[in-house]
């Protein structure tokens, strides 16, 4: 099982939720010692917090856990980090129904990061024990997804460039038995060129990478994520506070990789295609300038506006290549502007959908996964901001307003028009810890575009 959850219940202490307005009638329950441990140690049952209520020979008998709800996903996310290390139970005042809740809250919670740390390995300090409600909410399958697109994300970029980033989708698609294949260098000339070009100036050689996974007959879902595993901005340079978090800028790429493992680990009855455009935005001699003009894979053509607005270039060859295929869904993952940030704040995932139907029910799930999504229009009217004198479109607007709405518009100039897409524009990053949501590389909305696809395709 994962490092945070465990089989083993053999001296396992209960987790009791409790809340603070519950607290007084469970005094009441209790018999006058726990009374005064409870009075004594002030605690209010404040959600987030616990006690420890002394066992037999010493130990700890069992860990009050405050709480709002037994329904907050949330619960006991910080407790991993704030337990002893050892082993710990849901007791069985948890509702049955929201047991893989509380699990998953733990779960997240008990990530950490320690790849480059001298102090420790990444082991969380305390584990959960596995129960049947647990084990069929497939909890630690969603973990996994998890702490895989966090790991991507974390990883300095000298260890997660377009070659690196292949390998760990090669060892996904090994995994699970899906092909693998990959586009590399100035081969991507010819069915990749926009993909290329924003490679183009890097020591480390762009890629276009895929997996194939499942039924060919199943219906047909194709991911695809923005893979720029640094992003300078290129010749329209980035202030160095700007570029200090650019190791997240393939966070797209590991989104799709995330919910690839999820779909794959699940056996939805599917047929899976990622494709990842891996580069990286480097500045030399051979970049790409402001006012070139790329042809790309669909014919259009593209005049450069700013090579900082790359992450649309990154992907726009691989979802005209989607596309050519008509799959019954396509939906991509792009760490693509600051305007959504501006516009949502960094815990809230931007997203565009061309099927009112279908966004509706990400809607629905966003609310119930406590994954937060919010849908932005593809207004129309704003295409205008995109034309320009010289070629078919501009990669990015001018101007500065409407900045997500712009980018958007342009991919979907590479989407057909009969073809459903979502469009995911996310941080990919926690700037503050919260429970369950350590600072750094995050998954945003993957919870709830996965439990979308098993009620549409499951």
């Amino acid at each position: 099982m994962n490092a945070w959850l465990t089989d083993e219940m053999a001296g396992a202490v209960p987790l009791e939720p409790v809340t603070r307005a519950g607290l007084p009638g469970w005094l009441e329950r209790q018999p006058a010692d726990v009374r005064r441990w409870v009075e004594a140690n002030a605690f209010i049952a404040a959600a987030g917090s616990f006690l420890s209520l002394p066992g037999g020979e010493g130990g700890i008998g069992r860990i009050l856990a405050g709480v709002e709800s037994t329904a907050d996903i949330w619960a006991l996310a910080s407790l991993p980090e704030k337990l002893p290390r050892g082993v710990y139970r849901l007791d069985d005042a948890w509702p049955t129904a929201d047991r893989a809740r509380a699990a998953l809250g733990w779960g997240l919670g008990a990530y950490r990061f320690r790849r480059y740390r001298s102090d420790g390995d990444s082991n969380p300090m305390a584990c959960l024990v596995a129960d049947d409600a647990i084990r069929a909410g497939d909890v630690a399958d969603l973990v996994g997804a998890v702490w895989l697109v966090r790991d991507l994300v974390n990883t300095p970029p000298q260890d997660m460039m377009p070659a690196h980033l292949a390998e760990a989708a090669h060892g996904l698609a090994a995994g699970f038995g899906a092909r693998f294949r990959e586009v590399t260098g100035d081969a991507l000339r010819s069915g990749y060129p926009c993909l290329h070009v924003v490679g183009q100036a890097s020591a480390h050689p762009p890629r276009m990478i895929e997996l194939d996974w499942g039924d060919a007959h199943a219906p047909a879902i194709t991911l695809v994520g923005k893979g720029v595993c640094f992003d300078s901005g290129g010749l329209d340079l980035k202030p160095s506070s700007g570029m200090r978090l650019m190791k997240k800028d393939m966070g797209g790429a590991a989104h799709a990789l995330g919910l690839a493992r999820l779909i794959m680990g699940a056996g939805l009855p599917v047929h899976l295609r990622v494709l990842i455009g891996a580069a990286e935005n480097a500045v030399s001699g051979s970049a790409f300038r402001p006012g070139d003009v790329v042809v790309s894979r669909k014919g259009l053509t593209v005049e450069i506006e700013n090579t900082d607005a790359e992450g649309r270039l990154a992907i726009c060859d691989l979802l005209a290549q989607a596309g050519e295929e008509r799959p019954d869904l396509v939906i991509d993952f792009a760490t693509l502007t600051g305007a959504a940030r501006v516009a949502l704040g960094t815990d809230i995932g931007a997203y565009f959908a061309t099927d009112d139907a279908l966004a509706a029910r990400l809607d629905h799930h966003a609310r119930e996964q406590d994954d937060p999504l919010w849908r932005l229009p593809l207004h129309k009217p704003y295409r205008c901001e995109l034309d320009s004198k010289v070629a078919d479109l501009l990669n990015c607007s001018a101007g500065s307003y409407g900045g997500a709405i712009t980018a958007a518009l342009f991919l979907k100039e590479f989407v057909p028009d009969d073809v459903p897409w979502l469009h995911f524009d996310v941080m990919a990053w926690n700037r503050k810890a919260q429970p369950g949501r350590p600072e750094g590389g995050e998954a945003m909305g993957l919870r709830a575009v996965f439990a979308l696809l098993c009620e549409r395709f499951g």
